[in-house]
């Protein structure tokens, strides 16, 4: 089970496995995410921006928001060629070269991202969360339910969800070196109105308790 964040991943399989297309994108989580079977021996993983995700794919991210999808799908040949690349190189070195390739081709002929869009995330990403979305619309003189549908369109989740994931990746930050958290004075810090609202967004985002997490537990709550 993986906790939600807010980056794109672009996996590469080196050697191939079971489950899951040997090239693929898991769009911006909506939610935790439970993985069926084990995953390949040997793969690259690239973490992506959702803003740097829509250039590049050129698709709007709304569409997969939350989902796996095959390469393939999203580039075409491009997808498949820069899997077999990947796979067919010797070293390590090669392997991030082609994908340095295949990513700055791609950006001479990517889609410009929204200067309000590309403004809000930067806001939310800065306060941690916590910048209010009215201010942002009054700021960039869009209203809400235009920045809701052009967000969506390029980072794939709303404004304010995406506000809820950077503050529950700023919890994940402060309690990855602490042994035991205070999560009252937690919650406070990354802007929670109270305890049980940080421990709700747990239960969605990583799909457990706080303190369960901590200890390891990635049960289910």
């Amino acid at each position: 089970m993986l906790p939600a964040r807010t980056s794109v991943q672009l996996v590469m399989k080196i050697e191939d496995s079971a489950v899951r297309p040997p090239e693929f994108v898991h769009g911006v989580p909506t939610r935790f995410t439970v993985i069926d079977g084990g995953c390949a021996p040997k793969y690259v993983e690239v973490e992506l921006s959702p803003l740097a995700a829509y250039r590049l794919l050129g698709t709007p991210m709304h569409h997969f928001a939350g989902q796996l999808v095959d390469l393939v799908d999203l580039l075409g040949r491009d997808g498949r060629r820069l899997g077999e690349e990947v796979r067919d190189a010797s070293t390590w070195q090669e392997r991030f070269r082609a994908i340095d390739r295949c990513l700055l081709d791609r950006l001479e002929t990517a889609p410009p991202v929204a200067t309000e869009v590309e403004y809000a995330w930067r806001q939310l990403v800065a306060s941690g969360g916590m910048r209010p979305i009215r201010g942002i619309c009054t700021e960039i003189r869009w209203s809400h339910k235009h920045l809701i549908t052009r967000f969506r369109h390029q980072v794939g989740i709303a404004p304010k969800h995406a506000a809820r994931l950077i503050r529950f990746e700023r919890v994940l930050g402060r309690v990855a070196d602490v042994a035991r958290p205070d999560w009252g004075a937690l919650a406070v810090e990354c802007g929670y109105a109270d305890q049980s609202h940080l421990i709700r967004d747990f239960r969605e985002f990583a799909g457990t308790t706080p303190a369960a997490f901590c200890a390891g537990d990635a049960a289910p709550g």
